[in-house]
């Protein structure tokens, strides 16, 4: 497992759920597919983590509301040299965790490459490498079953339409104990086109209650869906479904594709994600109950909450994940992803606070997001600030480095050594259909090779830049409206490159990154 930095970054907590209610999401930013769990008072959480490095973030909590990052399960993706550089939307997609045997266990699909599983003796490790359970295209979305009376094992997954040509259909599979193969070929227990209306039918989570099955599945597409349930006495079926959370007249759309978790008080509760827009799958806490006819009601009869009563369990002190850091001896945060695997001399640690990153050289310096040595973070859900120094230790003509907000578009503002060997403030971007990046602003000199940069984060993930070289803040640029991916969100991204060639081309120091509320 990679825990990151052993010195906590600041942590700016969840203020606005420190009371006896809660206020909807409790995660505001992009924890994609989530997946919850509880073993004795702990709750665990996973993520998808898509293409970024290292994957499969663990998040804990002790009340379901204030949750922190304690490490991640994934520490490269493999086959490695598929992930050598950027894969934004493949990777990690939809985990299910699971405490079995006494060991943690996360299983999901990889579109390309298959099922996979990694397992540890505890949350924080140490995590088994990889091991592909079922290689295929298109396999997504699994999740395992233990049945501790019959000692049987079960998986379900779902598929990809843009690798297999299927989609809106489950597959299960029963599965060895011990959770390296797959029995069978597998056989369809849930085919969304045969229920009138059902479309995209994916994410399912599989549980035992009350002498059924029960798969817990969105479907009706990521923006405008709703969440499924199916129940049935045996593994194989026939399922009975029903609608049991959707939209309705709330502002939340979409509100499907999570876990259900039930306390030790016995309460249940279900966290699902919500899309929007640049910002991501954010994080919903829905209570959740059993109706008379032995069906989950979920939210508000239903439809989701936007407030509620927090759950029955001792109070906790307010926290999220933190987004702050001052690189103690060079060493970032878990907050930190790369967006490939990462290589040998990225970084360097040293004495002093601050980020060392090598000005790495790269033929696609013109386009961020081809580029696999940029260090992110999620885009703050809320309006904020966001504040990081800069300096510049490189004499190669082209190098630079900076702050930016990267998805399907990218905007970055930074320093850059000229042609003439001075150093400038630069403020470029490129659309989602460019192939290279351009300027956003006329350069402006950088006399001591050092500034503070800034990017207010406005509603609607609008981004204003600005710089400061020592005179005060000076505005830079248009507006730049952050955008996803197609299945994730905008980030925050720290990078230094330099163009092509031999040998050594410097570094960047970067110091003292904070988020700060609007």
């Amino acid at each position: 497992m990679n825990a990151g930095n052993t010195s906590q970054p600041v942590n700016t907590g969840n203020t606005r759920n420190a009371g006896s209610t809660y206020v909807n999401p409790v995660l505001d930013a992009d924890w994609s597919d989530p997946d919850v769990l509880c073993v004795g008072d702990d709750f665990y959480l996973t993520a998808s983590s898509f293409g970024r490095v290292p994957g499969l973030p663990l998040l804990h909590s002790r009340d379901l509301v204030n949750w922190t990052l304690v490490g991640h399960a994934l520490e490269r993706l493999e086959p490695d040299a598929e992930f050598r550089t950027p894969r934004h939307d493949c990777g990690v997609w939809a985990p299910s965790l699971r405490h079995h045997a006494d060991r943690f266990w996360i299983f999901w699909g990889d579109p390309d490459q298959g099922i996979f599983q990694v397992n540890a003796p505890g949350i924080r490790g140490p995590w088994t490498r990889p091991h592909l359970v079922k290689a295929g295209k298109g396999l997504i979305d699994a999740c395992p079953l233990w049945d501790e009376e019959t000692g049987e094992a079960y998986l379900v997954h779902a598929w990809a339409k843009s690798r297999s040509g299927v989609k809106n259909r489950l597959t299960g599979h029963r599965m060895s104990p011990d959770g390296t193969e797959l029995l069978d070929e597998g056989k369809v227990i849930v085919d969304g086109d045969r229920i009138p209306g059902w479309f995209t039918l994916e994410g399912p989570k599989l549980y035992l209650h009350d002498g059924r099955f029960w798969i817990l599945a969105p479907a009706g597409g990521v923006e405008t869906g709703w969440q499924g349930a199916f129940r049935s006495r045996g593994f194989f079926g026939p399922y009975e479904e029903r609608i049991v959370l959707e939209q309705k007249d709330t502002d939340v759309n979409g509100p499907h594709q999570g876990g259900w978790v039930r306390t030790g008080a016995g309460e249940d509760w279900f966290l699902h994600f919500q899309q929007r827009g640049a910002h991501g799958r954010v994080v919903h806490l829905q209570p959740m109950r059993w109706g008379t006819d032995g069906w989950p009601v979920i939210g508000a009869d239903g439809a989701p909450v936007a407030t509620h009563r927090r759950p029955a369990l001792p109070p906790q002190p307010p926290a999220a994940p933190a987004a702050d850091d001052r690189f103690p001896g060079g060493r970032h945060g878990r907050q930190w992803q790369w967006t490939a695997n990462p290589r040998e001399g990225w970084t360097t640690q040293h004495s002093a606070d601050g980020l060392r990153l090598a000005c790495v050289r790269s033929a696609d310096a013109h386009d961020l997001r081809r580029v696999p040595n940029v260090l992110t973070q999620r885009l703050p859900g809320k309006p904020a600030t966001v504040e990081v120094g800069l300096r510049l230790d490189s004499e190669e003509p082209g190098a630079r480095a900076g702050l930016a907000v990267l998805g399907d578009a990218f905007c970055w503002i930074g320093l850059e050594r000229a042609a003439d060997g001075t150093v400038q403030v630069v403020h470029r971007f490129a659309e989602a259909v460019a192939e290279r990046e351009r300027d956003a602003a006329h350069p402006r000199p950088a006399p001591e090779g050092r500034v503070r940069l800034r990017i207010g984060i406005g509603p609607g993930a609008r981004c204003r830049f600005q710089y400061d070289t020592g005179d005060g803040w000076t505005p830079s640029g248009p507006v730049f409206a952050a955008t996803p991916w197609r299945w994730v969100g905008a980030l925050l991204g720290l990078f230094a490159l330099a163009p092509d060639g031999q040998g050594h081309a410097g570094s960047a120091d970067l110091t003292h990154f904070q988020v700060l509320p609007a």
